[in-house]
């Protein structure tokens, strides 16, 4: 994964939990840089090994650190300079979810390292959708309901509802969500 991934890993423990969290984070991890390249390539390893580290060191489950890690990833990631690419996936959820994809596309011209998740939007009413995720790493799903619910916020959604209601086995993680809201 990108260093920019890392680098929001280690600015959330940082903002919610401070410095020496994520400096025993670090150490456990066995990463002993200063800071992350945010347009390098890292193992997926380290990522995966700095989650289990911040779930032991924070004494929260690694889906609940990921979860909460997928919604700060939306507000991160416009700060960081990919609002106005964001923008130009879609000003509302439904529109946002049907141009990940190209999204994605468009950061693989400045992340040619990029391994993004694939996803499909299907059944959308006027008040709910269901996505479509499918990845080559495993385990990642808790962060796409924290990345739908930090959505919601984004695009001023309320009293919504992320689900997730299906398992797909196949030679990728796949998982279905229902997203609804009032």
């Amino acid at each position: 994964m990108y260093g920019l991934v890392n680098k929001a890993i280690q600015d959330l423990v940082t903002e919610k939990f401070g410095e020496d969290k994520w400096n025993e984070i670090k150490k456990l991890s066995g990463f002993e840089d200063d800071f992350f390249i945010g347009l390098q390539s890292y193992p997926d390893a380290l990522t995966y090994t700095l989650v289990k580290n911040a779930s032991k060191v924070l004494g929260a489950d690694a889906s609940v650190v990921m979860e909460t890690f997928g919604e700060y990833w939306i507000l991160y990631t416009v700060d960081e300079g990919y609002g106005g690419m964001m923008d130009l996936a879609g000003d509302n959820l439904p529109d946002f979810l049907n141009n990940l994809d190209m999204l994605h596309n468009r950061l693989n011209n400045i992340m040619p390292h990029l391994v993004a998740p694939q996803f499909s939007t299907r059944n959308e009413t006027a008040n709910s959708i269901e996505l479509e995720y499918r990845s080559q790493r495993e385990g990642m799903y808790p962060m796409v309901v924290g990345l739908l619910k930090g959505l919601c916020k984004r695009f001023k959604l309320e009293n919504y509802a992320i689900n997730h209601i299906e398992h797909k086995a196949d030679n990728k993680e796949c998982e279905v969500f229902r997203i609804e809201w009032n």
